[in-house]
């Protein structure tokens, strides 16, 4: 029997807009060291219909009430079988050979020797146009103060959520970065210049919450002072609405 290496979680919520767009960039990478796994929390809309219509492609579905994304991600993380794990949102878009290509990373590393494997994503208008690449190794002490590590389509071992536990879901918004602050400076990271996947920018990720969030993450989990993430805060403010006033006419 192939191991699975590699467990696709994806948490959705009324996600028919948008859903099919993502599933048809994963679906056709899948191989037999692959998984897929649809988490819903209970969709009014044909967000359930769409995963159905993938039959066999989809290796686990449930349909239930949850308390977030965060909760549904670890409801996910204890049905996977991979030895790692990843999580790309119901909107996102894998990029063509993104499988392969970790497949390929991951063989010439010792899994129990790393946590956190990450690369580039292109960020996106809500229309489609580019925005920029974003994505860098992990380091703790830069992260403290500014998240530039991307989660979308990142891939984080089991061996970590059994050292340090699954998604707090106190968080909305800002969990996968709570999650990987938690392992600090013993997180054990590598990065792949390559380009992962596509998301759009906006929703809940690109509010003044999630900065929020992000300010008791820093605060609570970094023991960043009090002071300094006023500041960092007031500084992400102030470069959000910049951006919001700027793109706002044609996002």
């Amino acid at each position: 029997m192939v191991e699975v290496n590699i467990s696709i979680i994806i948490a959705t919520w009324n996600a028919a807009m948008t859903l099919k767009r993502c599933l048809d960039s994963i679906v056709p990478q899948l191989t037999n060291q692959t998984e897929l796994i649809l988490v819903d929390g209970g969709s009014k809309d044909e967000t359930n219909k769409i995963i159905e219509s993938y039959g066999d492609k989809i290796t686990i579905h449930i349909s239930e009430k949850d308390e977030g994304i965060y909760d549904a991600w670890n409801k996910g993380i204890k049905l996977a079988k991979g030895k790692w794990i990843m999580f790309i949102g119901a909107d996102d878009k894998l990029m063509p050979g993104a499988l392969n290509f970790y497949l390929d990373y991951i063989s010439k590393y010792n899994y129990i020797n790393y946590d956190f494997i990450s690369c580039k994503i292109r960020s996106v208008k809500k229309d489609g146009t580019f925005l920029q690449l974003t994505g860098r190794c992990w380091s703790y002490k830069r992260c403290k103060y500014n998240m530039d590590v991307t989660h979308v389509a990142s891939l984080t071992s089991r061996n970590y959520f059994e050292r340090i536990g699954d998604f707090n879901t106190k968080y909305k918004i800002c969990g996968d970065y709570e999650l990987l602050m938690r392992g600090g400076n013993n997180l054990k990271a590598l990065f792949a210049d390559f380009i992962i996947a596509e998301m759009p920018i906006g929703g809940a990720s690109f509010s003044v919450k999630a900065l929020k969030e992000q300010f008791n993450i820093k605060h609570d989990v970094g023991k960043v002072s009090w002071l300094f993430c006023v500041l960092i805060y007031i500084y992400q403010l102030a470069l959000f609405y910049t951006y919001t006033i700027r793109h706002s006419h044609n996002c």
